[in-house]
């Protein structure tokens, strides 16, 4: 088993993309903390090899506390996956500050306190993954959220930052920017779309789905399968990268 012995912590464990990457490293051997703000989700996805943590990370003390713990139960961290995020529009003339700090506590600082706090333990390692689950919207101005792509501009910023902090050593920082995934955040967007642009929710998903280049949803086993390629053999010199998986080039 490839990843046998490794210690790998992911936030918005319990569902979406989190959870199937969750299930691909256990898959390989290592041993998962899932973390999210609701212990029900998590409970029940539990198991075989996936460790449940509730933790919020827009309250630093948490994610302090909590990584601390799954450290630990399970031993340093050597894959770090901030995951943990919302997706959600509004055009800037709405924006308040109240949402707009909820996006980035949540996106932004979330994925700051979860690496800083990991890599307390990570860096003493010989080998570690840092791998970010931004987004399209973090190369590309998405249309009607520039809170959203602020924030996910700034995962990117940061995990480049971090790659050259560390260069030369056997820690890589990455990240990942999916277009549109076929998880229950569409599912809300449906809604969402469907309100704010006057058309049905079938229009509303159809419009979503023809913003990925090759027409379809991306399923979350393929973000994670491209997590398992950061994480295999022969990865090492990839470092720094945001990775587009959206069916063709943006």
């Amino acid at each position: 088993m490839a990843l046998g012995g490794k210690h790998a912590l992911i936030t918005g464990g319990g569902s979406g993309i989190g959870l199937a990457i969750a299930r691909a490293l256990a898959a390989e051997g290592a041993e998962v903390t899932i973390t999210g703000r609701r212990a029900g989700i998590l409970e029940e996805v539990a198991g075989g090899g996936l460790h449940p943590l509730t933790m919020d990370v827009t309250d630093e003390r948490q994610v302090v506390e909590g990584v601390a713990a799954a450290v630990a139960a399970r031993g340093p961290v050597q894959i770090c996956i901030p995951n943990a995020g919302i997706a959600e529009g509004r055009a800037l003339h709405k924006t308040d500050a109240a949402f707009w700090r909820h996006m980035m506590a949540t996106n932004l600082d979330g994925a700051f306190y979860t690496v800083r706090e990991c890599l307390t333990a990570m860096r003493k390692t010989d080998w570690g993954r840092v791998i970010a689950i931004s987004s399209i919207a973090g190369l590309k101005g998405l249309k009607g959220a520039s809170a959203y792509s602020a924030s996910k501009h700034g995962m990117i910023g940061l995990i480049r930052a971090l790659s050259e902090d560390y260069l030369g050593t056997p820690l890589t920082f990455n990240a990942i920017c999916p277009g549109y995934v076929d998880t229950e955040i569409v599912s809300r967007n449906v809604t969402a779309i469907s309100e704010r642009a006057g058309v049905s929710t079938d229009e509303a998903r159809a419009m979503m789905i023809s913003a990925n280049r090759h027409n379809r949803l991306i399923a979350p086993d393929e973000v994670a399968q491209a997590v398992l390629w950061l994480c295999g053999p022969g990865s090492g010199s990839v470092n720094g990268q945001a990775i587009e998986i959206a069916g063709g080039q943006f």
